[in-house]
């Protein structure tokens, strides 16, 4: 099996270290996936994220890198920040080297719907002030944003 990049960041992620971990000779394709921070969730504002992760994410990232390098022979990485993180800011970076484009978008995007469904680390969504959302003690308290925690 391939080895593979996997790790949980409190620093801002560098795209270039998934892909320059993944590129190598033998290979004419290196895709790569960056998560951003978005300003929105379905309908309503976003101004910023907490990411949470739970203390063996790291092992469950690690595994899912693995899988997919198992099961495709390609080198495969992936780093996901936890932390407060602004709108534009990345959050997830994948990336995957294959011999041709089809295989690396196919095992690129593989990884990134595995990690989403079981890495366990959570965002905590903060939205402006006066956005509360129901249930929360912030609803209806138009001086400060409110927050809630949503899985990925």
């Amino acid at each position: 099996m391939p080895e593979v990049l996997a790790a949980i960041s409190a620093e801002a992620i560098d795209p270039r270290a998934a892909d320059n971990f993944v590129l190598s000779a033998e290979n004419g394709a290196v895709v790569s996936f960056q998560g951003t921070v978005r300003n929105h969730d379905q309908d309503r504002a976003v101004t910023a994220l907490d990411y949470q992760a739970h203390p063996e994410a790291e092992r469950f990232l690690r595994e899912c890198c693995q899988g997919v390098a198992a099961r495709t022979g390609l080198r495969v990485a992936a780093i996901h920040r936890t932390g407060p993180l602004q709108v534009g800011d990345v959050a997830l970076v994948a990336a995957v080297a294959a011999p041709h484009r089809a295989e690396a978008f196919a095992a690129c995007a593989e990884l990134v719907e595995l990690i989403k469904a079981t890495v366990p680390i959570w965002k905590r969504q903060h939205y402006p002030a006066g956005s509360g959302a129901a249930g929360t003690p912030e609803a209806g308290n138009s001086e400060a944003g409110s927050s809630e925690w949503v899985g990925l």
